[in-house]
This record gives structure tokens, C-alpha cells and sequence, in this order.
């Protein structure tokens, strides 16, 4: 078990030393270097809880075999207790040797979410829709904040497009809301009986899901302000019926990459801008990510896939209540459950999946 001593000791040194920073006040007036210290130091947490129990497991199994040796008409009832202990030792050792797996750097992260109607019309804007409350409602469930950043609405009530800001409360946990989200980028596919359908018959439709990282402190990601193209204009609701009568709605193009955000949710034009540059942010850092990923694609290869977001991840069939998660095999017949909110189960098998895919490259480098 020496690896692992030589894998776990600089990592507890480390977080004896973030310990250490933490104490300080002068740390706590910086917030986002707080924010990223706290986070570590929880990370770190796993580790060492995992060590802990890794080497108490390893004590027992040596203190049962030294007092077998050493009493030779107790070996036989000790035996069964050592076997018993070397399974659990095994165990422990096991989930050690997973949380020293290489995690992605971003799993901490709040995440900007934006749902985007596909082929199919209105009925992609009301599955759409029906995406964003199931986020949402997961979001309830796991007790994190969400604000709805921007929003174009259908005719019929659906989203041709929506952007929702996702947070978790409290303590930085080593796990946030990307580490989770993360799995759900690509395009979602509905399969059922339109609205608008006035035969009965089964049409199939999809949206899209862009999940991004979002950026903790405006100067994570420096924007030059002569790279950006503002412009500005009214907002409108469904069918393109004013609902602001001045020019507060934004749009930014930031001109180096094409990248294009807008924003009308809000009423003035400084807030729009706000929320716009924020969304910007975002998506800047998910580009420089994905940029250093195609440089290395073995240090993230952990969206499942995903990262091609055109890739068809999942099917919504309504007349069977049946949802399938194509990359990862899950299949259940609670899709009524799952759009409201009982997402967890689906996306635990895609974590799970990712964690035997980074379990598998880590044997292969090793």
C-alpha cells in the first residue's frame, strides 16, 4: 500500500496549510480567494476522511493477524474475523484509490444553464419549457438558488430560448452544482403528441441544453472593452408584442470569437448589460476550457461525451413515460417523476460512468 502513501501525504500536507491560511482574517477580505481556499480545503476533506478510514482498516486487519499468530488456539476464531476486516480494508482502499482519481478542476463550480427550442417549433419552445422546470425543481430538491437570467417565451407559453443561473448555498462543497450539471449539455429529445396536433399523432422533437461553468470574479476572465459590439433594442414577448416601450434590452458580440449574448429580462438597460456580460463570462471560460481540453483531451475527458453538444444524450418518450440516457444505458419508466425534479437517479449514472472512464484512464497512465 506504499503508493499511496506517496499519493495521500502531499495532499494532507497541503490541506494542513489551507487550514492554516483559513485562520487568517487578511484571507477573508479577499472573497473569491476565500471561496477557492474553502472549496480546496473540502475537497482535501475527502482525502483525508478516505485515508483515515483506509489506515484504520489497515490496523485492524494487522492487530487481528499479530494476535492470531501470537495465540495459536484463538487463529482459527480469529480467521474469520480477519477475512471479515480484509473486506472492509479492500473497500476503504478501493474508494481511496477513487478519490485520488484527478477531478475536474471545475467540479465546485455554479453553472449558467440556457435551454434553447430545436427542431420542431412551438412544441420544441414547450418541451423547452417543461427542461427548464425540471431543472428547476432538481435544483428545489438539492437546495440550491436560481435566477432566470434572460428569457424569449413562445406563443404558446414554451422558451425559444432561457438562460438560469444555478447556485449552491453555504459552505464551498467539493461537489457544486457543475459537478452535477454538467452531464446534461447536448440535445434533448421529446417524443410525443403535440398540442398541436390534431390527428393524435406521436411527433418527435428536440431542445438543446449548453451547461457552462460560471465565472466566480470578473477578472477570472478579462474582457476587453473595445472587443465588444453593444447594441440595444426593445424588448418583446411571444409573437414579438412589445412588453418595454424603451430601448433596454442588450445584445453583446464579442468580437474575437463570435461569441453572441443577449439579454431583456430586466428593466434598464444597465442591469441587462450586467446580466448579459455575465452570461459572456460564462461561456468565455467554457471556450478557453474546451480550447485546452482539444490541446489535452485526456486531462478532461469527463462530460460523458457531451462535449459535442449537437450529440442526441437523452429521449423523453411520453406515451410510454419512459426517459433513456443514450451514453450511459439508463432507462425507467418515471419520466412523469423526473420532469418533476427526481433527476438525481439519471444523473447519478452518468457520474457513475464518468468516474469508471477517469478510473480507467488513471490504469492506463499508471
Amino acid at each position: 500500500m506504499s503508493e499511496d502513501f506517496a499519493a495521500v501525504e502531499p495532499l494532507l500536507a497541503e490541506r494542513a496549510e489551507i487550514e492554516k491560511a483559513l485562520s487568517e482574517p487578511a484571507v477573508h477580505a479577499d472573497a473569491q480567494l476565500a471561496r477557492k481556499l474553502g472549496r480546496r480545503y473540502a475537497e482535501l476533506g475527502r482525502v483525508a476522511e478516505a485515508y483515515r478510514s483506509w489506515r484504520t482498516a489497515a490496523d485492524d486487519v494487522e492487530a487481528v493477524e499479530e494476535l492470531a499468530a501470537a495465540d495459536a488456539e484463538s487463529a482459527a476464531e480469529l480467521a474469520g474475523e480477519a477475512e471479515e476486516l480484509r473486506a472492509v480494508e479492500a473497500a476503504a482502499h478501493e474508494h481511496l484509490r477513487r478519490v485520488l482519481v484527478p477531478r475536474d478542476p471545475d467540479a465546485g463550480r455554479d453553472v449558467i444553464l440556457q435551454v434553447k427550442a430545436g427542431e420542431g417549433g412551438e412544441e420544441s419552445a414547450l418541451f423547452a419549457g417543461d427542461l427548464l422546470r425540471m431543472y428547476l425543481r432538481y435544483a428545489e430538491r438539492q437546495g440550491w438558488s436560481t435566477q432566470v437570467l434572460d428569457a424569449t417565451e413562445s406563443d404558446l407559453g414554451g422558451y425559444k430560448d432561457v438562460s438560469v443561473a444555478i447556485k449552491a448555498r453555504g459552505a464551498p462543497q467539493p461537489d457544486g452544482v457543475w459537478a452535477h450539471l454538467r452531464y446534461e449539455a447536448g440535445v434533448h429529445r421529446v417524443q410525443r403528441v403535440p398540442v398541436t396536433e390534431s390527428q393524435g399523432r406521436i411527433h418527435t422533437s428536440a431542445a438543446g441544453v449548453l451547461v457552462f461553468p460560471e465565472v466566480e470574479d470578473a477578472g477570472e476572465v478579462e474582457i476587453d472593452p473595445n472587443d465588444l459590439r453593444i447594441d440595444v433594442f426593445r424588448s418583446s414577448g411571444p409573437g414579438g408584442q412589445s412588453v418595454n416601450t424603451t430601448d433596454s434590452a442588450v445584445r453583446i458580440t464579442h468580437v474575437p470569437t463570435g461569441i453572441v449574448v443577449s439579454c431583456q429580462n430586466e428593466k434598464s438597460q444597465l442591469q441587462n448589460k450586467e446580466q448579459a456580460l455575465r452570461i459572456l463570462r460564462a461561456r468565455l471560460l467554457a471556450a478557453r476550457q474546451e480550447a485546452a481540453e482539444a490541446v489535452a483531451s485526456d486531462l478532461r475527458r469527463s462530460q460523458v461525451r457531451t462535449v459535442d453538444r449537437s450529440e442526441r444524450i437523452r429521449t423523453y418518450n411520453f406515451p410510454e413515460n419512459r426517459i433513456a440516457d443514450h451514453r450511459t444505458g439508463y432507462k425507467s419508466y418515471n419520466l412523469d417523476a423526473v420532469l418533476a425534479g427526481d433527476l438525481a437517479p439519471v444523473i447519478a449514472s452518468a457520474i457513475e460512468l464518468d468516474e469508471a472512464e477517469r478510473l480507467a484512464a488513471a490504469g492506463d497512465r499508471s
